[in-house]
């Protein structure tokens, strides 16, 4: 007699978890549409200073431009023939986002106009340049 009791006492003690994966698993997806990813551009540069910069809200592409005039987009160099592309690809994803150019204080101006002119070219209006606020 004492065998039955102890398999009674197993068998209401198991708890059914069912309901609480689906509402994760609900929560996990609602989470994955509702988030907007932002591509980085994966380097660091030393950006100017300026005292009237301001926070950019709506960026989603970043494009950076080193002290060697290598331009960098989502964690990889990239040749400057290549920006539009990439930047109107990424651009669909997300198209009210800005581009932010987070360019180094040394880099040339012909090489910044050169991708300014290639994320123009792919569409993208909205263009804001990184500085460092004074």
């Amino acid at each position: 007699m004492s065998v039955r009791r102890h398999q009674v006492q197993q068998d209401e003690s198991d708890l059914d978890i069912t309901p609480m994966l689906d509402i994760v698993f609900i929560m996990l997806i609602f989470f994955i549409v509702t988030t907007s990813f932002v591509k980085e551009a994966g380097i660091s540069v030393n950006s100017p200073s300026a005292s009237s910069a301001e926070s950019q809200d709506k960026a989603a592409i970043f494009v950076a431009i080193n002290d060697e005039n290598e331009v960098w987009i989502d964690k990889r160099q990239v040749d400057i023939a290549t920006v539009r592309a990439i930047v109107a690809r990424l651009h669909t994803n997300n198209p009210d986002g800005a581009v932010v150019i987070q360019a180094d204080k040394t880099v040339s101006t012909e090489q910044l106009m050169n991708v300014m002119n290639q994320v123009r070219l792919a569409g993208v209006n909205n263009i804001a340049l990184a500085a460092k606020k004074n």
